[in-house]
């Protein structure tokens, strides 16, 4: 699939299907071609011209007006790298640096960037024989483009850093002797076009898209599973009451749910009481309108995942040099901060739903154990769940909207978003917990309903989900099962 570089657009679905693949990454004939072309039709400009650009023939930031002598041009690109890599914190996991150095080769192949073939091609060789430069979380203010990431992501490739390859760490300069890959010497210009872009934060907001949706559906399908569990009426989600309010989410999740639902003799049984909380009765209006928002975000990352974002930039059809700010992170950093909102709201009303099954009402016992009192059955996994739901709320405050001036002044407006990006990832997994531990809950009110039974889809579930956790008849070690749950529910993508 070499399609997957070059000036193809691609869906993120379609960037899922091959990054979870086997398939080695390749460069096309064409990216090839526009790699070569440009970089040699660059290095004719630069011969022809007297005048300073920035960051080839000149200093970086707010050093912009100092001028670099001809002989320094590649050095100065390799201070750029190790003058940049001052990352902090935990290290990033190994996936998502595989995403950053798809995404990075992806941008440099369209030949707008001035890189070497070597260059974009050592970062293809690292990608496909599982050599993952050592990444950290802080650093980036998510303009100009993430160049504290990018460049730990870039120092191997210059023979420093570290790497994690063949399941331990290793310094950057054993790579010669592990697989024959000489240390690249950067020409003009090759240091900006890879440290700055949107790849730290276009990593972690396409990886928070497929999660998310992942966690979508999830969402409903468990949530159609707890209203069962608690006996709620399907009255709420009669088309007639969706198609008058006309939103697209809401309407696609009443038609969900009432086609999980068809066929369960719970469902259908005479109820006792006239209305439902409305974590049961608003969940159309309430999961309907995250997965407005995950489209929105989609679109944000599908447009960046075919763009190109460092600087400056050349068009060699042109023969033009323009610096520019496409590297600035507010469109990505907006979106996270909006995904973080909606996906925390999928995960309150969540806690919501595991609160009312544990209350002891709709003839469910207290905390869903025969003998409460004795037993504390499913008390503190609310608890839990809270918790969660809590931090949740608290890292929900937007990124974007923070900025601080940095570069002497130079660059006085940043994005924040790789805080947006980190801070996603959290609340991502903090939503599988919690939706985990729903699951969990809902399959224990379940039993308490029989002989009746779901739809067949929810007695599919239920039975599946029942092969890995089991009935609580009185106290256990209930994390275990939290974590099997979780297991279960989200397994891991290789």
């Amino acid at each position: 699939m070499t399609e997957i570089l070059g000036a193809a657009d691609l869906s993120l679905m379609e960037l899922h299907e091959f990054f979870y693949s086997k398939n080695k990454l390749e460069l096309s004939a064409s990216s090839e071609h526009r790699i070569v072309d440009s970089r040699a039709s660059l290095e004719k400009y630069l011969k022809q011209s007297k005048t300073p650009i920035y960051g080839i023939n000149t200093g970086f930031g707010a050093l912009h007006s100092t001028s670099i002598s001809a002989e320094n041009l590649g050095q100065l690109q390799k201070n750029l790298v190790m003058s940049h890599a001052c990352g902090t914190g935990d290290e990033i996991d190994t996936d998502l640096v595989r995403l950053m150095l798809l995404l990075k080769a992806r941008g440099l192949s369209y030949g707008h960037s001035g890189a070497q073939l070597i260059t974009v091609q050592r970062l293809l060789d690292f990608y496909n024989l599982g050599i993952t430069p050592v990444v950290y979380e802080m650093g980036s203010l998510g303009a100009s483009g993430d160049l504290a990431p990018l460049a730990h992501l870039s120092l191997p490739m210059l023979g420093m850093g570290d790497v994690h390859v063949r399941g331990v760490r290793a310094k950057g300069s054993e790579l010669e002797s592990l697989y024959r890959l000489k240390p690249i010497e950067l020409k003009s210009k090759e240091g900006l076009a890879l440290l700055n872009g949107t790849q730290f934060m276009l990593g972690h907001g396409i990886w928070a898209c497929w999660k998310s949706e992942e966690l979508f559906q999830k969402a409903n399908r468990i949530a159609a599973l707890s209203i069962d569990a608690f006996d709620a009426k399907l009255e709420p989600f009669h088309p007639n009451l969706h198609k008058i309010r006309k939103q697209p989410g809401q309407l696609r999740v009443a038609e969900e749910i009432s086609s999980l639902l068809e066929g369960s003799e719970i469902s259908i049984q005479p109820k006792k009481h006239i209305q439902d909380p409305y974590s049961f009765r608003c969940i159309p209006q309430v999961h309907g309108a995250v997965g407005d928002v995950l489209n929105q975000v989609q679109d944000t990352f599908t447009r960046e995942l075919n763009s190109i974002t460092d600087n400056p930039t050349y068009f060699p059809e042109d023969d033009l040099i323009l610096s520019g700010g496409n590297f600035h992170g507010e469109a990505l950093a907006m979106a996270m901060d909006f995904l973080c909102i909606a996906l925390s709201e999928l995960g309150s009303i969540s806690e919501r739903r595991i609160y009312k099954l544990i209350s002891g009402v709709h003839e469910l016992p207290p905390f869903l154990v025969a003998n409460p009192g004795l037993n504390s059955g499913f008390m503190i996994p609310q608890y839990t769940a809270a918790s969660i739901a809590s931090q949740n709320k608290q890292l929900s405050y937007p990124a974007s909207i923070d900025s601080i001036d940095s570069s002497a002044g130079q660059e006085d407006h940043v994005s924040m978003g790789a805080n947006a990006a980190t801070k996603l990832k959290r609340v991502v997994m903090n939503v599988q917990r919690i939706l985990s531990i729903e699951m969990m809950v809902a399959c224990q009110a379940l039993d308490f309903r029989r002989p009746l039974k779901s739809s067949e889809a929810i007695e599919k579930d239920y039975s599946d989900f029942r092969k890995h956790v089991p009935f609580v008849k009185e106290d256990v070690e209930l994390h275990r099962l939290m974590k099997a749950a979780e297991a279960f529910l989200f397994p891991k993508e290789s």
